[in-house]
């Protein structure tokens, strides 16, 4: 396992951050982690980095252990921080040569342009850092936690600040990138979640309260499905919900009604059937399923 973390908590105080938490991760697998503002995320990333001790438990990181081992897991480790430190005042170039430099690379101004053209900063890289848009900005920052080749990417909120078409390319080289390494990140976009992550783990108020791959999370029990359906003619609000497997009919506008129902129950059949019966034509008929998004809700409400 790149990641292995056993049982472990972390207090400040009175406040327990993260509560006896464990869970694994493999090689060359993207994992999505995620939950609302405080609940634990950063607090989980800043341990495995070994930015902060945890108060309890262990963890491992490339098998290297994060307490006894911190210089082995932080060669391993490419760490993009929810604030992005950077020195503004440095160029962009001169930034990428002095953090390969820190980590002692070999050939470091091949790597410096290598890893410029990897994240789309060739037009900036002469720039000042502090001249340059939160977009770019975290470019550099996901640009510095690539330099060293890590077996391991730990990025919080990469996506941050990127406009649509810098996010597509971010993702883009997420996506390759995480075909070969594992890559751990944490957002609050769900579509890029569902676009990268090959699994999910949601935390909230420092605890697991799910884990598992991205498809099957979406079809977590107590999931729902849409059904938006219009017909040519009046129809009740009761006469809909005696349709197997609706749990609720919502009145949209004139004749357009939007069902639910569960996610594992196909209704539309049993629709077609109402109508039929009921001598109706079923003008358009549109089916939503539950987004990851509403199964995160559902979580952390």
């Amino acid at each position: 396992m790149s990641i292995k973390v056993q049982n472990i908590s972390k207090i400040y105080g009175k406040q327990k951050a993260l509560n006896d938490i464990s869970f694994e991760v493999k090689s060359a697998e993207i994992v999505g982690f995620l939950g609302p503002n405080g609940a634990g995320k950063s607090t989980t990333m800043k341990i495995l980095t070994c930015f902060i001790p945890q108060t309890s438990g262990t963890a491992s990181v490339c098998g290297f252990d994060i307490s006894e081992q911190s210089l082995d897991v932080r060669r391993n480790v490419g760490y993009l921080a929810e604030n992005n430190p950077l020195y503004y005042d440095m160029f962009v170039k001169e930034y990428l040569g002095f953090v390969a430099e820190l980590h002692g690379l070999k050939n470091a101004d091949v790597k410096v342009k290598e890893i410029i053209r990897m994240t789309g900063l060739e037009v900036e890289q002469k720039k000042k850092i502090g001249a340059l848009s939160k977009g770019y900005k975290q470019r550099i920052g996901l640009a510095q936690a690539l330099i060293h080749d890590p077996k391991v990417l730990i990025l919080d909120e990469p996506t941050s600040g990127l406009d649509p078409i810098q996010l597509v390319e971010i993702r883009n080289v997420i996506k390759e990138i995480g075909k070969e390494k594992t890559v751990m990140l944490s957002t609050h976009i769900m579509q890029e979640v569902e676009a990268m992550c090959d699994r999910v783990i949601i935390i909230n108020k420092g605890q697991i309260v799910a884990d598992k791959p991205t498809q099957e999370m979406k079809e977590t029990k107590g999931s729902r499905q849409l059904i938006t359906v219009e017909f040519d003619k009046t129809v009740s609000k009761n006469s809909l919900k005696d349709i197997k497997g609706v749990n609720e009919a919502i009145n949209i506008k004139g004749n357009t009604w939007q069902l639910t129902t569960s996610a594992s129950t196909d209704i539309r059949g049993d629709i077609f059937q109402f109508a039929v019966k009921n001598q109706l034509s079923v003008l358009t008929l549109q089916k939503e399923d539950q987004n990851l998004e509403d199964v995160f809700r559902e979580l952390t409400k």
